[in-house]
């Protein structure tokens, strides 16, 4: 899967710390990260990150355009909600684009942890899913 990384300045230590705990399965997606971050994370982890631009600079909407093309899976975005951003449309643009495009989207470290262990599970796509097959529609008249 490809998965964007992206972390508020005061959320860049927690970022580490979860992709440290989880390298082993970070390791066999394709990796993607606001610039900042991913730098921090490669030094750390010593995964591979294709590095974008740092959030400020446009980072955040690189990635938003990767989702509109369908070309991000996930997102883990660590947002710090206790400060005020700068870039606050850009964040809440990505957040909007997620949601459209049906991308899971994880802006704490609880949920970030279990999205990141459901990969390690396998779990299918359902988008693909979605594609791939005539879904019924549910029946509720039982």
């Amino acid at each position: 899967m490809n998965i964007a990384l992206i972390a508020h300045d005061r959320k860049k230590e927690t970022m580490i710390k979860l992709t440290t705990a989880y390298t082993f399965i970070l390791k066999e997606h394709t990796l993607y990260a606001t610039g900042t971050t991913g730098t921090k994370i490669m030094e750390a982890t010593g995964l591979e990150i294709h590095c974008f631009n740092s959030g400020p600079l446009g980072g955040d909407q690189q990635i938003g355009a990767l989702i509109s093309e369908n070309k991000i899976d996930l997102v883990i975005f660590l947002r710090d909600p206790l400060s005020s951003q700068p870039h606050e449309p850009d964040v809440n643009a990505l957040i909007r684009l997620c949601d459209v495009y049906e991308v899971p989207l994880a802006t704490n470290i609880g949920s970030a942890e279990v999205l990141i262990r459901g990969l390690s599970k396998g779990l299918l796509d359902f988008r693909t899913i979605q594609k791939e097959a005539t879904l019924k529609p549910l029946s509720f008249d039982n």
